[in-house]
């Protein structure tokens, strides 16, 4: 699943442990997130999606092999 957390974190000038404290999560998890290691809960996802204030399928789109 690809997501565009890491732009929308550049564009509201957080650091990935910034977005962490945020939703409640590890710097680590944010970051196997945006590198594809992990797929967040629904409920993390909702979490990172509302500190943007986007949607779900604006932050994260899946792939033709998901």
């Amino acid at each position: 699943m690809k997501n565009s957390i890491k732009i929308e974190r550049a564009r509201h000038n957080l650091t990935q442990g910034d977005l962490a404290e945020k939703v409640g999560v590890s710097r680590q998890t944010i970051n196997s997130i945006e590198t594809k290691k992990y797929i967040p809960s629904t409920v993390l996802a909702l979490k990172i999606a509302k500190v943007f204030n986007m949607t779900l399928d604006a932050l994260f789109e899946l792939e033709d092999d998901d």
